[in-house]
């Protein structure tokens, strides 16, 4: 999709539009300049279009010695990076130094420039906002990200600046596989190892690789396409602003691959930064594996695999389902095994179960054990279906919808995976009125 970025100099209010954008309150507001710090991105749907948006507030540093270098920085790579730009001005305070110097970089630009007049409120700020056409850019629209005046006729305009979707001859149908991971677990090498040659720099430095790589191969007569990704990195540590696109192009792999393949360090074993990977690539409903990189440097004797994945699974929790495989990427040993395991939970991605033989099952499951009640109502589950695949979506039809708690959601996801499968893959559980 094509991806707009929100630039500006802080306290300008650039999550505030984020938020109204993606309408969920995602980035923290706050009156102090800089808070916005890690990388904030999401998708926007206006007209029946959508895109990436990003805000780019975390590019700004504590240290007021760099705070105009980073400005520049950060203009610069947005310049690369964005296919429409919004730069965020605010009426109440006016024309800054710090705005003078963005719009003279952004004058620069090919891609269309929407100066975003935020915080114009009411009448008088809003003819105040016509001082920013002196920054010399075509479109100025004041608005308010608070309250969303405005904000229909700029999305109008943006959504008809985006590039044009590009003619599809074919739909590409090969499997796509993102190894993801923090920086230094061997991404890198396990895709050279796939691939035969080197396709990707390896170094022992962290970070080496700065963009997704994608690489087309044949295994065993299927095509696929692997995606190594730069290393995504606790969001404390993103400092520099090539770090910061590196992470924002490691979360557009992962939203267009169909399986994220999870790499570990052997030798660290599963730190929180390897689970929160895990869960973004899970709430964007992917296919996961996770690969114990590094096998061959641990005692097998204190450490079995069996013993290793549980203890995996008990940090996990609700992803215990996740699939685990044991390798080494600088020997090859089991290498392919990641791909055969990519590849089944790909399969699993697109299975339909047939409506009767999936009521059977849930009948036997609502018998087993009936939902708790509902405001001193019954809840009751007339009826399932499953309306997508890839990911899979199940539609159940209750009488109290509110009623179905979390746990028991839980408990008919798990007799779903019991009686079905769905090694690896995140399933949705829809209730609806009857």
């Amino acid at each position: 999709m094509p991806l707009v970025a929100i630039v500006g100099r802080p306290n300008v209010g650039k999550s505030t539009l984020f938020n109204r954008l993606t309408e969920q309150r995602q980035a923290i507001v706050h009156d102090e300049p800089g808070v916005t710090r890690d990388r904030i991105y999401g998708e926007v749907e206006w007209t029946g279009v959508e895109f990436d948006i990003v805000d780019t507030g975390g590019l700004v540093p504590r240290s007021e010695e760099r705070f105009e270098a980073a400005i520049r920085e950060q203009v610069m790579l947005t310049l690369e990076e964005a296919d429409v730009i919004l730069f965020v001005v605010d009426t109440e305070v006016g024309i800054t130094d710090l705005d003078q110097e963005v719009a003279e970089r952004l004058r620069r630009a090919e891609q269309p420039v929407f100066v975003v007049a935020n915080k114009s409120d009411n009448p008088t700020r809003r003819m105040d906002a016509a001082e920013f056409y002196s920054l010399g850019f075509e479109h100025v629209f004041p608005l308010s990200a608070i309250n969303g005046t405005g904000t229909g006729d700029f999305l109008d305009a943006v959504v008809e600046a985006l590039p044009d979707e590009p003619d599809v001859v074919e739909e590409d149908d090969a499997p796509r596989i993102a190894f993801i991971g923090r920086p230094n677990v061997g991404k890198s090498s396990l895709t050279n190892q796939l691939l035969g040659k080197s396709r990707t720099i390896v170094t022992e430095i962290a970070g080496t690789t700065r963009d997704s790589i994608d690489a087309r191969m044949e295994y065993n007569g299927q095509e696929l396409v692997l995606v190594d990704t730069a290393g995504l990195r606790r969001k404390a540590r993103v400092r520099e602003n090539v770090e910061f696109y590196s992470t924002l192009r490691t979360e557009r792999a992962i939203q267009h691959c169909d399986v994220a393949v999870v790499l570990i360090d052997a030798t660290m074993g599963l730190e929180s930064q390897d689970a929160r990977i895990l869960h973004e690539a899970e709430q964007m409903k992917k296919g996961l594996v996770i690969a114990v990189n590094k096998w061959d440097l641990v005692d097998k004797e204190t450490n079995t695999a069996r013993d290793f994945t549980n203890q995996i699974h008990k940090r996990l929790g609700l992803l215990n389902y996740v699939p685990v495989v044991f390798i080494s990427a600088l020997t090859g040993q089991r290498s392919t095994k990641v791909l055969d395991v990519a590849l089944a939970v790909f399969n699993e991605r697109a299975k339909r179960i047939p409506t009767p033989k999936l009521n059977e099952v849930m009948q036997a499951a609502l018998k087993a054990q009936y939902p708790p009640s509902y405001r001193g109502q019954y809840v009751k589950i007339n009826y399932a279906t499953q309306v997508r695949d890839r990911p899979p979506v199940f539609a159940f039809f209750s009488n109290y919808p509110k009623g179905v708690k979390e746990s028991y959601r839980r408990y008919l996801e798990n007799q779903l995976r019991e009686a079905f499968g769905f090694e690896g893959v995140p399933l949705t559980l829809s209730f609806k009125q009857k």
